[in-house]
C-alpha cells in the first residue's frame, strides 16, 4: 500500500498531476480526493459499465442495413432470404463494431485530456435507435437513406461546434433553473435504474406490458412469444423470475458489489462485472452468454478470436451531399438530432459534473465547459465520417465517478480501454448485459440522493422538478424530461408573475418567499470571448473560472476596490 501511495504522490507532483489538478499537485484549484491510481480504476469502471455500447450500437444501426440495398418483395419483405444482403449487413455490423470503439476511444480520451472531465463519450443510446428505426428505417425503409442521415449528423456536429465556440451551449446550461438541474440528476439515476432492469441492457426483471405500461419479467427469453412483427411478448406466469442469468446478475453482480462497497473495497464495481462475465462465458451452462443456437454460435465464434481487428469498409466516409431529393426529410432529421442531442448531452454533462462536485456555485457552470462542448461537437462530426450516430456524454460515467473519478484521467483511461477494445472487440463485446445491469442500478441509487436538495417548499419549483424526474425514465429520454420540466417551469412561474403584476401585488402564490431565485450568471459570451473583449489572452490556460468571474475579481482587487458584497467568498 505504501508503494501505491508513493506512485500517487510522484504523479501528483509531476506535470501530469498539475495539468489534471490532482490532490498534492500544488495547483490552486486541485480537486480534493483525486489520486492517479484511483482515476485509473475509475476509468476501468466506466469502461466496463458502458462496454456494451460496442455490440449494442452495432446491432441497432445494422438493423437499418447501412449502405446495403434491400429490395423487398411480397414473400420476403425483410430481405431475410437475400443471401447477398445478409452478407452485406454482417460486414456493416463488423464495421460498426470497429467504428463505435474507435470514436468512443477518441472522444473519451480528448474530453479527458483537454476538458479534464471524468465523463466518457460514445454513440448515444436512444439517438442510435432514432437514427436506425425512424430516420433510416429498418432495412432502409425510412425517410432518408443511410448516407444522407450520416450527412445530417456531420452537419449537426459543425453547428454544435459554432454554438459551443460562441458560448451558447454553456449559456443554455446556466439558464436551466437550479431545481431542474437537480431533478435531471435524479431523473438520470432512475433512467439508469430502468436500463439496468430491462432485457436488452440489464437484468431482464421488467419488460413492456399490455394491460400495464410495465410488467414483471425475469423469464427465459426462449419462452417469450414473438408476434408477426418480430416483437417479443410477455413472460408466461409459470416462468416469471426463473431466468438464472437474472439471478446471477442480482447476486454475483448486485449483492456481491454492494457488499464490497459497504466495506469500502476499491474496484468493487469492476469485480462484480468481471465475476458475472466469467461465469457467463462457458458454454453448456444455464447462464451462458453463448447458447447452442445460430446466434449463440456466431457470438461464440467471434468471442473465440479474442484478438481481431476489422478495418472499416462499407460505412467509412459515405456522406451524400446531394440532398435535393430529401430536403424536407433532411431538415427534420437535422433539427431533431440537434434539439435531442443538445439537451441530452447538456443534461448529462451537467449531472455528471455535479456528481463529481465540479459545479461552480456562483456561475452554475463547470470548468472548461467550452472545451468539453467543442470536443463533443467535433466527435459528432468525426463519428459521422465513420458511419456512427451522434456521439454524446454517457450517463454510465457515473460508475467511474462513484469509484472516485474526479479528473480527465478517468475519461482518458476509458478512452484507452476503448482503443484496446478495437483489437479485443470479441472479448469486450461479449460482456453480457446482466453483468452491468446491477451496476447501473447501484449508480442510479447514488444519483437519486440529490432529490433531497430540490426545493419542495414551493410548487413552482417542485412540480417542474418532479415532471423532469418522472419523464426521463418513463419516456426513456433525458431530452424529453428536460423539455417537459423547463416548459412547465416557465408556465408555472411566468403566469403567477403576470397575475401578481396585473393585480398590483395583491395575488401572490402561497410560499412565494420560498422560491429559489432564477438568474443566468456569466453572460452569453464564452469565456475566451470575455477575455478577448478585455484585451487579455483568450486562450490563457490558468483561467480557473468558466465565465470570466475570476478575472472580474482580480481586476477589482488590483484596483483596490472592496467587492465583498458583490462576490462574497471569492474576495478572499
Amino acid at each position: 500500500m505504501a508503494f501505491l501511495k508513493t506512485i500517487d504522490e510522484k504523479v501528483a507532483a509531476s506535470v501530469v498531476g498539475r495539468w489534471f489538478r490532482l490532490e498534492g499537485s500544488g495547483h490552486p484549484k486541485a480537486r480534493p480526493g483525486s489520486y492517479f491510481l484511483t482515476e485509473l480504476r475509475a476509468g476501468l469502471a466506466t469502461f466496463f459499465a458502458m462496454a456494451y455500447i460496442i455490440a449494442v450500437n452495432a446491432n441497432i444501426v445494422a438493423d437499418s442495413g447501412g449502405t446495403c440495398v434491400c429490395t423487398p418483395t411480397a414473400k420476403d419483405p425483410g430481405c431475410s432470404l437475400d443471401g447477398g444482403y445478409a452478407l452485406c449487413r454482417a460486414e456493416v455490423k463488423r464495421d460498426l463494431v470497429t467504428a463505435t470503439a474507435a470514436i468512443s476511444a477518441l472522444a473519451s480520451f480528448c474530453i479527458g485530456l483537454f476538458a479534464n472531465l471524468p465523463v466518457a463519450l460514445a454513440p448515444g443510446m436512444g439517438l442510435n435507435a432514432y437514427f436506425a428505426y425512424t430516420v433510416v428505417g429498418v432495412h432502409g425503409s425510412g425517410s432518408v437513406p443511410y448516407s444522407v442521415a450520416v450527412t445530417a449528423i456531420f452537419v449537426e456536429g459543425l453547428i454544435f461546434l459554432a454554438l459551443a465556440l460562441f458560448g451558447m451551449r454553456q449559456w443554455l446550461a446556466r439558464a436551466i433553473p437550479h431545481s431542474i438541474k437537480l431533478a435531471s440528476s435524479v431523473g438520470i439515476g432512475l433512467f439508469l435504474t430502468l436500463i439496468g432492469l430491462t432485457y436488452s441492457e440489464g437484468l431482464g426483471v421488467i419488460t413492456g406490458g399490455v394491460a400495464t405500461p410495465l410488467a414483471l419479467a425475469g423469464c427465459h427469453p426462449s419462452v417469450r412469444p414473438v408476434d408477426d412483427q418480430g416483437q417479443l411478448g410477455l413472460c408466461p406466469d409459470s416462468d416469471k423470475m426463473r431466468n438464472p442469468t437474472m439471478w446471477i446478475g442480482i447476486f454475483c453482480g448486485g449483492v456481491f458489489t454492494s457488499i464490497l462497497m459497504m466495506y469500502k473495497i476499491k474496484g468493487a464495481i469492476i469485480y462484480g462485472i468481471m465475476l458475472v462475465s466469467v461465469i457467463s462465458w462457458p458454454r453448456g451452462t444455464p447462464v451462458t452468454y453463448f447458447p447452442y443456437t445460430p446466434a449463440g454460435d456466431d457470438m461464440f465464434n467471434f468471442f473465440r478470436k479474442v484478438v481481431d481487428f476489422h478495418p472499416i469498409g462499407k460505412t467509412l466516409n459515405v456522406q451524400e451531399w446531394d440532398i435535393s431529393a430529401y430536403g424536407g426529410q433532411f431538415a427534420v432529421a437535422l433539427i431533431t438530432f440537434l434539439y435531442v442531442d443538445i439537451l441530452d448531452c447538456t443534461g448529462t454533462l451537467y449531472s455528471m459534473a455535479q456528481r463529481a462536485n465540479m459545479i461552480d456555485p456562483e456561475t452554475q457552470d463547470f470548468e472548461r465547459s467550452t472545451v468539453a462542448y467543442m470536443v463533443d461537437s467535433l466527435s459528432i462530426s468525426i463519428g459521422a465520417l465513420l458511419g456512427t450516430p451522434p456521439v454524446t456524454a454517457f450517463i454510465e460515467s457515473g460508475a467511474g465517478i462513484s469509484e472516485g473519478g474526479k479528473t480527465g484521467l478517468t475519461a482518458m483511461t476509458t478512452g484507452i480501454c476503448f482503443f484496446i477494445s478495437i483489437f479485443f472487440a470479441p472479448l469486450f463485446a461479449s460482456i453480457p448485459p446482466w453483468a452491468t445491469g446491477s451496476v447501473l442500478i447501484i449508480v442510479g441509487m447514488m444519483m437519486v440522493g440529490t432529490v433531497t436538495k430540490i426545493n419542495w417548499g414551493y410548487l413552482g419549483d417542485a412540480i417542474p422538478a418532479f415532471i423532469t424526474i418522472v419523464l426521463m425514465p418513463y419516456t426513456y429520454s433525458i431530452a424529453n424530461g428536460l423539455i417537459g420540466g423547463i416548459c412547465l417551469y416557465i408556465i408555472l412561474n411566468v403566469l403567477p408573475w403576470l397575475i401578481q403584476k396585473a393585480s398590483g401585488g395583491r395575488f401572490v402564490p402561497v410560499g412565494k418567499d420560498e422560491k429559489e431565485p432564477w438568474s443566468v450568471k456569466g453572460g452569453i459570451l464564452s469565456p475566451w470571448m470575455v477575455r478577448l473583449s478585455k484585451g487579455k489572452n483568450p486562450i490563457r490556460a490558468d483561467e480557473p473560472a468558466s465565465d470570466g468571474s475570476h478575472e472580474f475579481v482580480v481586476e477589482r482587487c488590483e484596483d483596490k476596490v472592496s467587492v465583498g458584497s458583490e462576490v462574497g467568498p471569492h474576495t478572499a
